[in-house]
């Protein structure tokens, strides 16, 4: 499918300009094998910074017009069969500290995954953070998206965070300048979060793992966690459930080629027997168009969607048609 459609090699013209990289530069590096959905092609670029200072010096190098899409754990992204054009940034070990601090607070590197920082915080004795253990995905995307569980968010967590902008400048941001509302942060988008600091408040370990464990016990009895799925598809309404809606619409088990609706969560996608990308966002796309016609609500994705469809193929909401 898309693995035999390549990018042009530009990695070498990129290390060219940019001789003191210390990360690493990919061409043409398969998506797919690092995405929960396991689907979709390749990107042109993937480059690994080494650390914070080293992606500064890359974003100050990169020459202009070259496409940039950052990605963590891959856990609530969708890749399109055509591949990803120009450069995807993944953190990786550089921005995997987590440091305890006084007053009962947490700093993280972006690309530790939720469930450790909630793990972190048990240990530690700081309450507020269990939550996390039911998100998957890693701190970047948690930022990015104001992530939330359980009748939290990172909104209620979060004391300041860093970030990279575009031309390689770093900046510093406190809870009121990150602009939280649900599922979104007001920070410009591209630019890429580094690092969090986190505070909760005095708790017994014990207590915090036991409340970890419920949250644990949860996701495993109501979401299809051991599926190739890519977490909750579709944001809630205001004052409704987008998988209430989903049912509604009769979507339960829907199918298009090899992607369909979860039966035990209804906005879960799930990759079940080989799917493409474009299988798995037409049946999104199926879904929306449903439920808009059932309802008249209009769904939005909660799911990322990069990249572009194999060359002739349809793209977003023209898959509803197509299929």
């Amino acid at each position: 499918m898309s693995a035999t459609l390549l990018f042009e090699d530009v990695s070498a013209d990129l290390s060219s300009v940019m001789p003191d990289l210390r990360g690493r530069l990919i061409a043409n590096a398969p998506l797919a094998d690092i995405t929960w959905f396991r689907v979709g092609g390749p990107a042109q670029v993937l480059f690994t910074p080494a650390d914070e200072a080293d992606l500064a010096y890359f974003l100050q190098r990169l020459p202009d017009g070259v496409p940039i899409n950052v990605i963590g754990l891959g856990s609530n992204l969708l890749v399109r069969d055509g591949g990803v054009p120009g450069v995807v940034i993944r953190l990786a070990r550089g921005f995997s500290d987590i440091k305890v601090e006084p007053g009962h607070r947490l700093r993280v590197g972006t690309a530790v995954p939720d469930v450790k920082v909630a793990r972190a915080a048990a240990e530690a004795g700081i309450s507020g953070l269990a939550f996390y253990r039911g998100i998957p995905g890693s701190i970047g995307g948690a930022l990015r998206m104001n992530a939330g569980a359980h009748g939290r968010e990172t909104k209620d967590c979060l004391v300041s965070a860093r970030a990279v902008d575009l031309d390689g400048g770093i900046h510093e941001f406190s809870l009121a300048d990150m602009n939280f509302t649900y599922r979104h942060c007001g920070v410009p988008d591209g630019w890429i979060f580094t690092e969090a600091l986190f505070a909760g408040t005095p708790g017994d370990p014990a207590d915090i793992l036991k409340e970890m464990e419920e949250v644990a016990d949860y996701r495993e009895k109501n979401q299809p966690i051991k599926e190739r799925t890519g977490g909750s598809t579709f944001k809630n309404p205001p004052g409704n459930s987008a998988w209430k809606l989903v049912d509604q619409a009769g979507c339960r088990g829907l199918r298009v080629g090899g992607a369909k609706v979860s039966e035990m969560h209804c906005n879960f996608l799930i990759n079940d027997t080989q799917a493409s990308g474009e299988d798995v966002e037409a049946l999104g796309e199926k879904v929306r168009a449903r439920v808009k016609k059932t309802s008249g609500v209009t769904l939005n994705w909660e799911i990322i969607r990069l990249g572009l469809p194999l060359p002739g193929r349809p793209k977003g909401e023209d898959l509803a048609e197509a299929t």
